[in-house]
């Protein structure tokens, strides 16, 4: 089967939608099947014809068809994984759960295949000739075969292929059930007593919740991570412990379709197989290796050199925070479900400042419209005009077409802010085009959040949380918007991990900056600003809080790097043993402490063992090197000209070094093109309150 034998299957052909957006109008979820089947086929068929081509290699014949070869299979997993994501159903995920195999199998077919691997090596001088972005993106393909073991033998590659199709299965398997867990674990409330003290829109979200699962009362639907909204809104300390214990407790074995525990372990003892069997420590030396830290040491040490500061910080919170809870409630002793209600109530004692009274000035369509996008503008000059005409691939969904200054088309924005039932948790960018010079393609860039969805008529309010979060998505949208490579391998975020959360980070900024902040935080019903009192005061609490986001995040990156630092044999048998070994890990790492728990504890680490960030979450702050360095940059650049920040400049300047060129080389030599040195960390110390 290949792509002349689908009809009219819409897979068949590249789209002819504007920009080739995917037509979602016409696609339903019988296409899948027959759409991977023959794109399967199609792409193997393509590189048999690559390793058995009788002429001399040739950049043409052997690297260019390896980067063009399997469009159709491209275009139908590319939609195929965004409803798996964001508006996932019984039938998506058993189609994933099926294909997950088949699709490793695949891979390795290509990875194993030593005519192709040679034929590749036998490019080194054409690639020379013909410039560096060949250079670099011959020499990721062919240490991309090494590291997916090219040069083992035959019954070592037997086994090789056997652990990757288990792996992808297994990674599947929990990203499925953190899914369910996250849906079992929502709380129910029925008496609206319980609510009281909940802003009214808050509360009419949770009453449309409840109406959208067809539950009587009020739903509290939970979000990835384990901090939750409610927690930190609710003056109700028992509704907040059931939240929080909801929270913490997902995975654990209450509802056996949603238990994590044996995935855990299958994929830790895998994963340490399969990197022994390349030659490897264990699997983080493995992800290391492919990043920009290089080795497991330069990470545990970065990470240890933070954690000790980062727990004495919190340490010094939570004091303010028992003082503040004895003012309520004289007996009681500060529990985790108290924190972050206590913080803000802190906060707004500090910095006569409440949080709270923000969301009324932060509504979504205004936080987009005259916040993200008016920086976008001011700083690169780019235009938003939302495109009706197009269809999303759920209610909800808008398309956005971007264009330069100059009128010139540059490819499609697609938002994705409200959660929905079978939509993962958390926040994420994927592309639905990677723009390619070769293939001649403009970017397709998404935006995923997670934002409750208020009742009809009712104005979406945010948490300051979620605007910087809206921030830091957009961060990743202009990485692939702005990509100008011409290798589709090497296009926008194709970077490493540790190095794909910098530019996003660095977008965060402009959040904060007074006359962004100025144009979004408005109220949604009059229209007045924001008062130039509570936006100081808002700018002077940026850096209250540190002690537990720092060591939140550490615990869980910690965790990450404690569950493949090891052997096999080091992993434990029982399910029963996973909260003990992680006990044990943030002890040993030293940010074992009760009240601030990991920000994702292992049995819903969704970023570790769903796949993506496995051994690797360490990146965020890693990459916050970078970003913090960078925004000292743009500070630099805004005092030289006297702008005030906004700097079309300095915006120029950090697109065309960096965000353009993708993976076209190494990625800490983008760095360099733009700040003229490597990253110092001092920065990063100075904005977390770390400094020794």
């Amino acid at each position: 089967m290949t792509s002349s034998t689908l009809g009219d299957n819409p897979f068949a052909a590249a789209s002819t939608l504007p920009f080739g957006l995917p037509d979602f109008a016409a696609i339903r979820t019988e296409h899948f099947r027959p759409a991977f089947d023959a794109g399967l086929a199609e792409q193997r068929a393509e590189w048999e014809a690559i390793a058995t081509d009788p002429s001399a290699p040739t950049l043409a014949n052997t690297l260019e068809a390896l980067e063009v070869s399997g469009r159709l299979l491209d275009r139908a997993l590319t939609v195929f994984y965004t409803l798996v994501s964001s508006a996932g159903t019984d039938e998506i995920r058993e189609i994933e759960a099926d294909y997950a195999p088949k699709l490793s199998e695949h891979r390795d077919a290509l990875l194993l295949d030593g005519r192709i691997f040679a034929r590749l090596e036998a490019l080194t001088d054409a690639a020379a000739e013909a410039g560096p972005e060949t250079v670099w993106v011959l020499r990721t393909h062919l240490k991309n075969f090494v590291r997916a073991g090219i040069r083992l033998g035959t019954q070592q590659q037997e086994r090789l292929r056997a652990l990757n199709g288990e792996l992808t299965s297994l990674e599947t398997e929990f990203s499925q059930r953190v899914v369910k867990a996250m849906e079992a674990a929502a709380v129910t409330v029925t008496d609206p007593a319980e609510l009281a003290g909940l802003a009214p829109d808050a509360v009419s979200a949770l009453a449309q919740a409840a109406t959208d699962r067809d539950v009587e009362g009020y739903l509290i639907t939970l979000q990835l991570p384990t901090p939750q909204a409610v927690v930190s809104q609710s003056p109700n300390r028992e509704l907040r412990r059931r939240v929080f214990e909801a929270s913490t407790g997902r995975g654990t074995g209450s509802d056996p379709d949603s238990d994590t525990r044996r995935v855990i372990l299958d994929l830790a003892r895998k994963r340490a197989e399969r990197a022994r069997l390349l030659g490897y420590a264990h699997h983080a030396a493995y992800v290391a290796e492919d990043g920009t830290a290089a080795t497991t040491e330069a990470v545990n040490e970065m990470l240890g050199r933070l954690a000790g500061p980062a727990v004495r910080n919190a340490r010094a919170e939570a004091a303010d925070l028992q003082t503040a809870l004895a003012a309520d409630e004289p007996d009681a002793e500060l529990a985790p479900w108290d924190w972050s209600l206590y913080a803000d109530r802190v906060r707004q004692q500090t910095f006569a400042f409440d949080e709270g009274e923000l969301r009324p000035y932060l509504e979504l369509e205004r936080v987009i419209a005259d916040g993200v996008f008016f920086a976008a503008n001011a700083i690169y000059g780019l235009e938003f005009t939302e495109r009706a005409d197009l269809t999303g691939y759920a209610d909800g969904v808008r398309v956005f077409e971007v264009a330069e200054a100059d009128g010139t088309a540059l490819g499609l924005f697609v938002a994705d802010y409200y959660a929905r039932e079978g939509k993962r948790g958390g926040a994420w960018m994927h592309n639905l085009v990677d723009q390619s010079g070769l293939l001649g393609l403009p970017p397709v860039v998404v935006n995923n959040l997670n934002i409750t969805r208020p009742a009809a008529g009712e104005p979406t309010l945010l948490t300051w949380d979620e605007v910087i979060t809206a921030f830091h998505e957009f961060g990743h949208a202009l990485h692939g918007l702005f990509s100008q490579v011409h290798y589709p391998s090497l296009s926008g975020t194709s970077v490493p991990r540790d190095f794909v959360e910098y530019p996003s980070q660095v977008n965060e900024m402009w959040a904060w900056h007074p006359e962004v902040l100025a144009s979004f935080a408005r109220h949604h019903s009059t229209g007045a600003p924001l008062d130039a009192a509570t936006l100081d005061q808002l700018r002077a609490s940026q850096a209250y809080g540190e002690g537990f986001a720092t060591t939140e995040y550490l615990a869980a990156a910690l965790l990450d790097q404690a569950w493949h630092q090891i052997a096999p044999e080091e992993v434990p048998d029982d399910v029963a043993e996973v909260e003990a070994f992680e006990a044990a890990a943030l002890q040993r790492a030293g940010v074992a402490y009760p009240l601030v728990p990991p920000r994702y504890r292992s049995t819903y680490f969704n970023h570790t063992f769903g796949g993506g960030y496995d051994a690797g979450y360490y990146s965020y702050i890693w990459s916050e090197v970078l970003d913090a360095d960078t925004v000292d940059w743009f500070k630099d650049e805004a005092a030289e000209n006297g702008d005030g920040g906004l700097n079309r400049a300095a915006g120029a300047a950090f697109r065309a070094k960096l965000l353009s060129r993708g993976h076209a080389q190494d990625p800490l030599q983008s760095y360099r093109d733009l700040r003229g040195r490597d990253a110092v960390i001092d920065p990063l110390l100075k904005r977390r309150g770390l400094g020794e």
